[in-house]
């Protein structure tokens, strides 16, 4: 509760606003108000200033209106036996204070102790004023700590009860004299009363303000707590990512250099024997020389393939020409070498593609020449490139013995990866991969991947 009283007493009593509101929370609403381990630190000093006024606040202002009141008690016309009563009751009140310091070792709570000592504070205090007005000094301690020594239910009667002492002080002493003393005294009690009301509305609005914070705070304790379970669960949840991303990445490595040997030196290792095949069996010296010839190109061919595929770099036909250009060469090529009418096309305006999108439609239209000579027997081979506005297209189409392609294939041990390995290709670099056969009449194989041009 907070209270004011007239004239002098309002300053006080506004910084008895602040400081019991602080008291009354404790040191939870202080961390509440504050940041940190200062907070509470700055809120256990504030508490202590006011335990040490609540201890020695009452000598001092019993102190201060005796000394006013006797320096005026001839002014006020005090008799003698008023000046041995006052006498008496400034040392009931040292003795008063003396048991309750003694009594009340820590912050005192509201109890039958701290309502009778505030009780008989009261008594002595309207005694005193009763005597002498200046005593009011000492009365206004009952404006102080009234929430720490009497129960809820009578907290605003003993307010009450201090704002009618210091009334009858304000207004001239007591009892009013007259009927404009009793006037004077009505009005500075109603006032007084007025401000006893608005001063308690407030500190009750305050201490819901404390409860507030506690709970807030209490909210964000446990709040912290499952936002740290979070983060330890999404550390832990990270690091098996990272293992997952790792293997992911040694698993597509594999597949990577799988393929990559595949493509290059099972191939370039296929047209070697089919080289030196034919150089056995030739009668002709020249044309034995020839297929010589043609073999060793291709195994330094496939030497060069197999370096860049280790360093994860694009293929040697690429290394100078486009794609254009090397799919021209590499067509042109894989015809001489297998007797093949082959014939390649492009459509479209050329663009300069990215490495990759480059490298892998090489390396489809490779495993499918590948795949044409082992498995087709076909006589024509046709390949076209499309630059279609947002995608390239690469078409190869022969007429040789063809498949069905609802029935699975399987893997020989001398076998590529196939339609398999063309298509994981493809989808790598968000591409597609479809297949048009039947037995006997063929086969149509079409790449399609987005157009993405060369970054500069």
């Amino acid at each position: 509760m907070r209270v004011g009283a007239g004239g002098g007493v309002l300053d006080n009593d506004a910084m008895e606003t602040t400081g019991t509101t602080d008291a009354a929370t404790g040191s939870a609403t202080g961390s509440a108000t504050g940041s940190g381990t200062g907070s509470g630190t700055g809120t256990a000093a504030v508490d202590e200033r006011w335990a040490a006024f609540h201890r020695w606040g009452p000598y001092a202002l019993l102190a201060v209106g005796t000394l006013v009141a006797w320096s005026a008690a001839d002014a006020i016309g005090m008799t003698t036996g008023e000046r041995r009563a006052s006498g008496a009751l400034i040392g009931a009140a040292v003795v008063l204070q003396l048991w309750w310091n003694r009594a009340a070792r820590t912050r005192p709570e509201p109890s039958r102790s701290g309502t009778c000592y505030y009780a008989v504070r009261w008594v002595l205090g309207f005694a005193l004023t009763w005597l002498n007005p200046l005593f009011a000094f000492y009365a206004v301690i009952g404006y102080f700590g009234a929430q720490y020594l009497l129960p809820r239910r009578l907290c605003r009667a003993g307010l009450f009860a201090t704002a009618v002492t210091l009334a009858g002080s304000q207004s001239g002493g007591l009892p009013p004299r007259g009927v404009m003393g009793w006037v004077l005294f009505g009005a500075i009690l109603t006032v007084n009363s007025m401000l006893v009301a608005l001063f308690a509305h407030f500190a009750a609005l305050e201490e819901a303000r404390g409860r507030a914070r506690v709970e807030t705070i209490a909210e964000l304790e446990r709040t912290n707590t499952a936002l740290q379970q979070a983060l330890d669960e999404n550390a832990a949840l990270h690091a098996q990512l990272l293992v997952q991303a790792r293997e992911a990445g040694v698993a597509d490595e594999r597949r990577r250099l799988a393929a990559e040997i595949h493509d290059t030196l099972a191939q370039g290792l296929t047209g070697i024997i089919a080289q030196l095949q034919v150089v056995g069996a030739a009668q002709d010296p020249a044309l034995g020389r020839e297929h010589l010839d043609r073999a060793l190109a291709l195994a330094r061919h496939s030497l060069g393939e197999a370096r860049r595929s280790v360093h994860n770099l694009s293929p040697v036909a690429l290394a100078d020409d486009g794609l254009p250009d090397a799919l021209k060469k590499t067509v042109t090529e894989w015809g001489e070498r297998t007797g093949v009418r082959a014939r390649f096309t492009v459509t479209g305006t050329a663009e300069h593609l990215h490495d990759e999108l480059a490298a892998t439609l090489l390396r489809i239209a490779e495993e499918a020449l590948s795949n044409t000579a082992r498995h087709a027997a076909a006589d024509r081979v046709g390949v076209t490139l499309s630059y279609m506005g947002d995608e390239v297209t690469l078409d190869i189409r022969d007429d040789g013995r063809g498949f069905d392609p609802l029935t699975a294939r399987e893997r020989t041990p001398v076998g590529g990866f196939g339609l398999d390995g063309m298509r994981a290709r493809a989808e790598r670099i968000a591409g597609s991969l479809t297949v048009e056969a039947e037995p006997g009449h063929g086969t149509a194989l079409s790449a399609r991947v987005p157009l993405v041009r060369h970054d500069r």
